[in-house]
């Protein structure tokens, strides 16, 4: 019944390791339908290079699998939280791509210094505060996503379709599956420009106001009243 949900879940993870985005099983990206209350991602420990849609475990809003041999991932939980959390959103994607990693790693939003990100990303991409003792060490998985919801509170996760997790990695996440995968492309592509940006002038301006909100809204039309 969800041949078309599992086939494109699998193409978005080989995608994702195509893309130089996941090392071996760090990084997964799944999908949901809304209506049936579905959910398809990727099986724990399995190999992109060998990924097929039949290997594709689909799970239900409790995080019960309803189809699938193989195990679901831990993150599963993440996810689960996340489409709870985020009601927009058809497609997750999660990696530990390096340079968004970095960010992550030392705590550190990600600046917004030149249009190309603000093609995709309303201002700063966000980090998350680090996870207390007790989040860690009961419901570690579902805890990441309600750290991640919190740091949300004030911000429109339609506008920030992404967060830096702190000491962990980064989340994308679009209404399409396809689309959560392009907006983490250009994530490690804003980290790794900023990165540079930062080492050759660490006194580099964030994007001026009116010239995040030109390319912002001209990529992102349905967002100009809100962005405004």
């Amino acid at each position: 019944m969800h041949e078309e949900l599992k086939q494109k879940v699998c193409t978005a993870n080989i995608k994702l390791q195509r893309r130089q985005l996941a090392v071996y099983d760090y990084g997964c990206v799944s999908g949901i339908d809304r209506r049936a209350g579905i959910i398809a991602i990727k099986p724990a420990g399995a190999s992109d290079e060998t990924l097929t849609p039949d290997k594709i475990v689909l799970l239900d809003m409790a995080g019960s699998v309803v189809e699938g041999t193989l195990p679901a991932p831990a993150q599963a939980a993440t996810h689960l939280e996340l489409y709870r959390s985020f009601a927009s959103i058809g497609g997750i994607c999660h990696t530990h791509s390096q340079y968004a990693t970095m960010w992550a790693q030392a705590g550190s939003e990600i600046p917004c210094l030149g249009t190309t990100a603000a093609d995709y990303f309303y201002g700063f991409v966000p980090v998350t505060d680090r996870m207390p003792k007790a989040e860690i060490e009961t419901d570690y998985q579902q805890n990441i996503a309600k750290a991640i919801v919190r740091r949300f509170e004030k911000l429109d996760h339609s506008q920030m379709p992404a967060v830096l997790v702190a000491s962990h990695g980064a989340f994308t996440w679009a209404t399409s599956i396809a689309k959560a995968v392009e907006n983490a492309v250009i994530l490690e592509l804003t980290a790794k420009m900023a990165f540079g940006t930062v080492l050759l002038n660490n006194r580099a301006k964030p994007l001026p106001l009116e010239l995040l909100q030109k390319h912002f809204i001209d990529n992102n039309p349905k967002n100009s009243e809100a962005a405004l």
